[in-house]
């Protein structure tokens, strides 16, 4: 029985779709971690990780090797500022300062302090509270353990311009851990 020379059944989208699983699915998780931080709520996470992962089907033939993980975690990125440049009305585009963030680090990092005194809801409360950028690159840094190569790609930023950003993003969520106030509870007065 002869066959059409174009019809391939289970074919290439067969492949192309089985590449895709095994390659850019395993990094689901990391790529929800990411749209939550920067969305900062569950329902838009959710939208933003849909979208990235649909955009990243589409263009999966534009992507030629490298880190996949990477390349899937720009594309969340990305998604999130295209989908959040729709509805400026969201308090998402702080903006960042950076003289107001000086680059001073000679303490115990962040996240020697959670370590040591913080609990988990208040460090999400100080992550929360930081400004876009200085969540992006403390997520992606400490919590995906992207390389600085790697949060430079992702970002499209230099090296040095995302070493510094960590370094005022650490220094700002110590202020936050660290300068909030404290709650008087009735029964700690005697």
């Amino acid at each position: 029985m002869p066959t059409e020379p174009n019809a391939r059944p289970g074919g290439t989208d067969a492949a192309r779709s089985a590449r895709f699983e095994a390659q850019v699915v395993p990094y689901l998780d990391a790529a929800y971690n990411l749209a939550f931080w920067l969305a900062r709520n569950a329902a838009d996470a959710q939208d933003v990780t849909q979208e990235a992962m649909l955009r990243a089907l589409r263009y999966f033939d534009s992507f030629h090797g490298g880190d996949v993980r990477v390349w899937l975690l720009a594309i969340v990125r990305n998604t999130f500022y295209t989908l959040r440049s729709r509805h400026p009305q969201d308090a998402l585009s702080d903006e960042l300062d950076d003289d107001a963030h000086p680059l001073i680090d000679d303490r115990p990092s962040p996240e020697t302090l959670t370590l040591l005194a913080v609990d988990v809801g208040a460090l999400r409360t100080a992550l929360e509270r930081l400004p876009a950028p200085l969540r992006e690159i403390l997520v992606l840094r400490e919590l995906e353990e992207c390389s600085y190569k790697e949060i430079a790609a992702i970002t499209g930023q230099k090296i040095g311009t995302v070493m510094s950003r960590l370094a005022r993003a650490r220094e700002r969520l110590r202020q936050e851990l660290t300068c909030r106030p404290k709650e008087v509870r009735r029964h700690d007065v005697r």
